[in-house]
């Protein structure tokens, strides 16, 4: 299963307490030459609640590099 849908299918939301959430990946630059040419290199995965709107920002690098996802989902989401 991908990441993205993993957090999407995990998701509750830490304002309102619903579950669903819209799941997106979007770029971001950096700070330097990356920034003057605009070279968005920084990816991240926002995930929105369905009900209210609050939104989580993750860095799948982080997430991508444990051992254990499903442990991690779990701290992040509940179990």
């Amino acid at each position: 299963m991908k990441l993205d849908d993993l957090i999407a299918k995990r998701f509750l939301c830490g304002k309102c307490q619903s579950g669903g959430a819209l799941v997106k990946r979007f770029a971001a630059t950096g700070t330097g030459l990356s920034r003057m040419f605009d070279i968005e290199h920084n990816v991240f995965i926002a995930a929105s609640c369905e009900n209210c709107g609050y939104t989580e920002v993750y860095n799948p690098e982080v997430l991508e590099g444990k051992d254990d996802l499903g442990a991690v989902m779990d701290l992040l989401f509940g179990g």
